[in-house]
C-alpha cells in the first residue's frame, strides 16, 4: 500500500490513544505519581471503550440487537480472576499471569458466543434480544449462587489487584488490539459481508454469502472483546460481584454504541469515555442525600445529548459547528489563492532560456523582398 493511498482517517484514533497512553506511560516510568482516582478512571474508561466498541460489532455493523453483553463480560471477570488467584502464588501477579488471564477469560467468553450463538442467531430482532438477555441474567446467577469455594458465591470473587500504575497502560493497549481487530475486519472482505447482511439480509444470502457463517464471527468476536474487558475488570477491582453484570449493565453499554452512533467506531469510543466520565464524576459530587439525584441527572445528561444529535431544528447548527466543518475549514484556508505569498511560477522567478522582452520584440516582416503578401496568404 503506497502512502497516496493511506487515509489519515482511519488511522487517526490509533494516533490518539497511542499518543496519550504514550505520554501517559512516560510520565510513570520517569517517576510521576498520578492520583489514584484518576487512575481508576482511566482504566474505567479503557474497560467501557473495549465494550463499546466491541458490541458495536454485532449492534452497529451485523445490525443484530444484544443486550447479553454484560454476560460475557461477566463470564471473562470470572474465570480470569479465578484463574489469576490460581496462579499468583507460583508465578506472581505479572504480565504472565495477566495474560494466561486474559486468553482464559477471553477464550471462555468467545465458547459462551459460540454455544448461544448458533441458536440464537437464527432469531432476529426483539427474539435474539430476549434470548442474549436471558443468557446474560442466567450467568449472573449460576456465579451469585456458586459456592464460596469455586467463584464467591454471593459475597463475590476475590481477584488480585494488578499495580494501578501500570494496569491502565495494559488496558489501553488493549484498546489499541481492540481496534485494530475490529477496524481491519470492517475493512475487509468479510467485514463488506457482515454490513450486507445488515443492509439486506435476503440479498446477501442470495449473492452467496454465508449468513450464519458471519453472524458467528462477528458474535463470537464481540463476546471474547467483552471476556477480555472482563478479565481487566477483575484486575482493576478486589472483588467481582456478579450483581455488576445485570440487565442495567447492559443497557449501558448498548446506550454507548447508539449515543455514538451505529456502525461508528470513533463515535463509540467517544460516547464511552464521555459516559463513563458522566457517571464517575457524578457518583464523586453528588453524596450523602444527593447520591439519588444521580440517576436524574445521568438520565437528563443523556437526552440532552440524543436532542442534540438527532432534533432536525438543531440540523444547521450541527452541520455547521462540528469537527468536520472546522477541518474543512481549515482546508480551504491553505487553497485560498488569495493567501498564496510566493508564486513559484512568475516570470521573473522560473529560469527561461528567452527574456521575455526579446519574445515581444521579435520582428514579423518578411525579410524576402520577392514575397509579397496579399489577402488569404503569400502569394
Amino acid at each position: 500500500m503506497t502512502l497516496k493511498k493511506l487515509k489519515l482517517r482511519h488511522y487517526l484514533n490509533y494516533m490518539v490513544i497511542g499518543t496519550v497512553t504514550a505520554v501517559l506511560a512516560g510520565m510513570v516510568l520517569t517517576g510521576y505519581k498520578f492520583d489514584n482516582s484518576l487512575l481508576f478512571l482511566l482504566e474505567k474508561i479503557a474497560i467501557s471503550i473495549i465494550l463499546a466498541v466491541s458490541l458495536s460489532l454485532v449492534v452497529g455493523f451485523l445490525g443484530e440487537l444484544s443486550l447479553g453483553h454484560a454476560g460475557f463480560m461477566c463470564v471473562g471477570a470470572y474465570l480470569g480472576g479465578k484463574i489469576a488467584a490460581l496462579l499468583v502464588p507460583t508465578l506472581g501477579n505479572g504480565p504472565l499471569t495477566f495474560l494466561i488471564a486474559l486468553l482464559a477469560g477471553g477464550g471462555a467468553a468467545a465458547v459462551c458466543g459460540i454455544i448461544i450463538g448458533i441458536p440464537a442467531l437464527r432469531l432476529r430482532g426483539d427474539y435474539l434480544a430476549i434470548v442474549t438477555l436471558a443468557f446474560g441474567e442466567i450467568v449472573k446467577s449460576l456465579f451469585q449462587n456458586s459456592s464460596d469455594e469455586t467463584f464467591g458465591g454471593s459475597l463475590g470473587l476475590n481477584t488480585p489487584r494488578y499495580d494501578k500504575n501500570y494496569l491502565f497502560i495494559f488496558a489501553f493497549v488493549l484498546v489499541l488490539l481492540t481496534l485494530m481487530v475490529v477496524q481491519n475486519l470492517m475493512r475487509s472482505k468479510h467485514g463488506r459481508a457482515i454490513t450486507a447482511i445488515r443492509d439486506n439480509e435476503i440479498a446477501a444470502r442470495a449473492t452467496g454469502t454465508n449468513v450464519t457463517k458471519y453472524k458467528l464471527l462477528a458474535f463470537t468476536l464481540s463476546a471474547a472483546f467483552a471476556g477480555i474487558a472482563g478479565v481487566l475488570y477483575s484486575y482493576s477491582n478486589y472483588t467481582v460481584q456478579s450483581m455488576k453484570f445485570g440487565y442495567n449493565y447492559s443497557i449501558e453499554i448498548l446506550v454507548m454504541v447508539v449515543l455514538g452512533g451505529m456502525g461508528s467506531i470513533n463515535g463509540s469510543i467517544i460516547a464511552a469515555a464521555l459516559i463513563t466520565f458522566l457517571n464517575t464524576k457524578l457518583a464523586t459530587i453528588l453524596t450523602g442525600d444527593l447520591a439519588v439525584l444521580q440517576n436524574l441527572f445521568y438520565a437528563l445528561i443523556l437526552i440532552a445529548i440524543v436532542i442534540y444529535n438527532n432534533a432536525p431544528a438543531l440540523k444547521g447548527f450541527r452541520d455547521k459547528y462540528n469537527l468536520s466543518a472546522f477541518a474543512d475549514k481549515i482546508r480551504k484556508s491553505r487553497n485560498d489563492p488569495g493567501h498564496v505569498k510566493d508564486d513559484k511560477a512568475k516570470w521573473d522567478v522560473v529560469p527561461t532560456k528567452i527574456e521575455m522582452n526579446e519574445i515581444l520584440s521579435v520582428d514579423l516582416t518578411p525579410q524576402d523582398s520577392s514575397v509579397t503578401w496579399e489577402k488569404g496568404g503569400p502569394k
